[in-house]
């Protein structure tokens, strides 16, 4: 485990055996002590091509962005592949437990259409079935995180070994052209259309899309210890990550993210804790 808040947001890293499915776990916090800047409980996120469920252990979240969503007061929430930003807000203090998937490892355990979830939600049970239902209740009655990591991984451990498909696993730094070879190498991934359109129907979003949400995340990382000191270039950090230009970087950033790259390192140096995703994650 890797505490990366003042112990109450933490960013845990998946055994050996779910390191192909489980891209990490997060757990947060805000019951011990309740913010009271109300500016403070929103929760903004960057596009994702991850698949997460979170469980509200207690408290609720109201999406603000995008506008104009239902609200329904759910405790244990599917997300699927989110291709804009997205804000919520914690009306008072929360605990919450987050697991974030690989969508090809969601699809092979559970057997839905990622692409039909992409910038969607609902209850879990509602999209998973009632086995992963049973699941959450057990997990949301769990005492504690580390119980809660229990009930989690003894349920998708024996699925994953028996759903995962073959070849070397995927990490969180190649999972995208690690699906691609998958792909490829079946009867049915040959051709480049075929091979595109299979990529689709198992992430949820094109070859490209993926490699640019990959890019702009390992270009992030490479520059955190520059724009935390404030010597970032980031027509270097452009050229660096194969950008046509800083222009190009720029537009890639506000697209996943709804800032430039100056304004969410500007952003991240301030400690608004309303970005805390990003900070755990960088």
């Amino acid at each position: 485990m890797t505490a990366t808040e003042p112990s109450l947001t933490r960013l845990i890293v998946p055994p050996f055996a779910l390191a192909s499915c489980v891209r990490a776990y997060i757990t947060r916090s805000t019951v011990e002590a309740p913010l009271a800047d109300a500016a403070d409980r929103f929760n903004h996120f960057p596009a994702t091509p991850h698949c997460s469920i979170t469980w509200f252990i207690e408290g609720e979240a109201e999406v603000v962005e995008p506008a104009g969503m239902p609200h329904e007061e759910l405790r244990a929430v599917f997300v699927g592949p989110q291709t804009r930003p997205m804000a919520t807000y914690n009306p008072g203090p929360v605990r919450v437990f987050m697991v974030m998937f690989y969508p090809q490892a969601m699809h092979a355990l559970s057997g839905i259409n990622v692409p039909a979830w992409v910038n969607r939600w609902d209850a879990v049970e509602r999209v998973l079935g009632p086995e992963w239902g049973a699941m959450s209740d057990a997990l949301l009655a769990a005492a504690d995180d580390q119980a809660r990591l229990a009930v989690l991984e003894a349920f998708l451990e024996p699925r994953w070994q028996a759903a995962r498909p073959g070849g070397p696993g995927a990490t969180a730094g190649d999972w995208v052209r690690h699906l691609a070879w998958q792909v490829a190498d079946t009867a049915l991934g040959r051709g480049v259309r075929s091979i595109e359109r299979h990529i689709k129907a198992r992430a949820g979003q094109p070859m490209r899309k993926l490699l640019r949400l990959q890019r702009a995340e390992q270009s992030f990382f490479d520059a955190r210890e520059e724009f935390m000191a404030g010597k970032v270039l980031w027509s270097d950090v452009a050229a660096r990550g194969g950008y046509s230009d800083q222009a190009h970087l720029c537009r890639e950033a506000r697209e996943i993210t709804g800032h430039s790259p100056h304004e969410l390192a500007r952003i991240l140096k301030s400690e608004d804790e309303s970005y805390w995703i990003y900070r755990i994650w960088t």
